[in-house]
C-alpha cells in the first residue's frame, strides 16, 4: 500500500470531538487503500499555555533545553489522544515522539534543524498494520536531548517523514478548505484554488501569508513531495501543490500591513508589466508599484485603502473581465 502523511493542525485537535473527527479521516485513508501516518500539532493554545506556565515557574530567563522539553509535551498529548481515538474505532495505532519516529536534529534549541530521519521504527509499525501517530515540531539530538523545530515545525515534520518514507502524498488538514484567490473574510467572492505550484506558495509565504511554514514548502519543492491542503472538517478537495504547469497569470492576492501603509501583492506565473499595470489601475491613483517580478508584484496603498484595493484587484483579475494571460 502507498504511504500517505496526514498532518493535523492544533485547531483540528482542540477538543475530543475534533480529535475523533481527525481519527475518522485517518481511518478513511486506510479504507481507501493507503498506509496512513498521522503527524500532529499541539492542541490549540496549548503551546501558549505551556509558555505561560514556564514563565510562572522559571521567571524571565528560561533554559532553552528545558523549554524545549516542556513544549514538546503539547504534541505528545495530541499524538496519544489521536492514537486512542483510532483504537476506539477498531484500528491499531501507536503514538510516537519525534525521537521515537527517528527525527535527528542539531542542538539549536527552539529552532533545531533536521539532520536525518531514521524511518526504521515507522516502517516496522506500518508493516505490523499499525497507524503511527507522530508528535510534530520535535526531534532529538545525537545525545538524546529533546529539541523543537521552531514556528510551524510540525509542517516540517510532515514533509521530512514524507521524504523518508517515500510517501505518495502529504496532506495538511487545517480549519480552512485550501488556498483562495484572496482572503474570503475580506473578499466574499474569493474562489478556492484547485492547484498551485511550489513557487507560488513559497512566494505567498514569503509575502507574509500564513499558508504553511516556508521551510516545509521549500523542502517539499526540493524533493518533489506532492502536497494537498485540505479541511479537517470537510472531505471536499482542497488545493494541490506540486511542480505543476498551468497557464500564466495571477493566481491569488494577499494583503498585509506595513509601517507606511498597506501592501497588496499578486502571485502567479509569468507575470508581466501588463499585469502590474492592471493592478495599479485597479488600485487607483494612490497606489505605488514597489516591486515586480515574473512570480509576483506588490503595490503600496494608504493603510485605510488596503481592503478596498484588495477587492478592486480581485475584481480586475478574477471578475467578469476575465484573467489577463
Amino acid at each position: 500500500m502507498k504511504t500517505i502523511i496526514i498532518k493535523f493542525g492544533g485547531s483540528s485537535l482542540a477538543d475530543p470531538g475534533k480529535i475523533r473527527r481527525a481519527a475518522g479521516m485517518v481511518a478513511a485513508a486506510r479504507r481507501r487503500g493507503f498506509s496512513p501516518v498521522a503527524v500532529v500539532s499541539a492542541p490549540a493554545d496549548a503551546t501558549d499555555d505551556l509558555l505561560a506556565l514556564a514563565a510562572q515557574a522559571g521567571g524571565q530567563r528560561l533554559s532553552p533545553r528545558e523549554t524545549d522539553a516542556l513544549l514538546a509535551s503539547g504534541e505528545q498529548i495530541s499524538a496519544a489522544l489521536l492514537a486512542l481515538a483510532l483504537q476506539a474505532e477498531g484500528r491499531k495505532a501507536v503514538s510516537l515522539t519525534g525521537a521515537q519516529a527517528g527525527i535527528r536534529t542539531d542542538d539549536r534549541f527552539s529552532a533545531a534543524a533536521v539532520r536525518a530521519v531514521d524511518a526504521r521504527r515507522l516502517r516496522r509499525e506500518l508493516a505490523a498494520g499499525r497507524i503511527p501517530v507522530v508528535a510534530g515540531f520535535q526531534g532529538s539530538t545525537g545525545g538524546g536531548d529533546v529539541t523543537t523545530l521552531g514556528r510551524g515545525g510540525s509542517d516540517f515534520t510532515a514533509v521530512a517523514l514524507a521524504r523518508a518514507l517515500g510517501a505518495a502524498l502529504c496532506e495538511f488538514r487545517t480549519d480552512v478548505k485550501g488556498i483562495y484567490t484572496a482572503h474570503p473574510a475580506i473578499v466574499p467572492e474569493a474562489r478556492p484554488i484547485k492547484a498551485l505550484t511550489y513557487a507560488e506558495v513559497v512566494a505567498l509565504s514569503a509575502l507574509g501569508t500564513e499558508v504553511r511554514q516556508l521551510g516545509a514548502i521549500a523542502y517539499a519543492a526540493k524533493h518533489s513531495i506532492p502536497l494537498h491542503l485540505r479541511s479537517s472538517f470537510h472531505d471536499e478537495p482542497g488545493t494541490l501543490i506540486n511542480a505543476g504547469g498551468g497557464r500564466p497569470g495571477v493566481s491569488c492576492l494577499s494583503l498585509r500591513k506595513a509601517p507606511d501603509g498597506a501592501l497588496v501583492s499578486a502571485v502567479g506565473r509569468e507575470l508581466s508589466r501588463a499585469h502590474a499595470a492592471r493592478g495599479l489601475a485597479a488600485a487607483g491613483p494612490c497606489a505605488a508599484l514597489l516591486r515586480s517580478a515574473a512570480g509576483a508584484f506588490t503595490l503600496r496603498v494608504p493603510a485605510e485603502r488596503g481592503e478596498a484595493a484588495l477587492k478592486a484587484l480581485h475584481a480586475a483579475f478574477f471578475g467578469a473581465s476575465g484573467p489577463l494571460t
